[in-house]
């Protein structure tokens, strides 16, 4: 029965004893990763946030032509229009289309 020692590549297994720390911690190399991944999500919020800006001028716009719209409509509603009456609907109003009778 051979020695241990002679089986070949026996002494460059290592063992707990045999194996250091290596000279970059855990924690600077994790500090560029995060540094990394803030990078790229900063870049995209910013690019997300600049859509979200002008889809919000648009609506922004929108809505401010409907609250003119609908302030000249209110506006008409509530004036009085003291010049001009109205006609009574009996007196004075044409039909638009022309009735005629169809035979089968």
């Amino acid at each position: 029965m051979p020695i241990s020692s002679a089986i070949k590549g026996l002494q460059s297994i290592k063992s707990m004893q045999n194996v250091n720390k290596s000279g970059i911690p855990n924690k600077e190399d994790s500090d560029f990763i995060k540094l990394y991944m803030f990078e790229k999500e900063r870049n995209r919020l910013k690019s997300e946030e600049i859509r979200i800006l002008l889809r919000l001028e648009f609506v922004q716009g929108r809505l401010k032509e409907i609250q003119q719209y609908n302030d000249e409509k209110a506006g008409e509603m509530h004036t009085p229009e003291t010049g001009k009456t109205k006609p009574a609907k009996t007196e004075g109003v044409k039909p638009e289309f022309k009735t005629m009778s169809i035979d089968y």
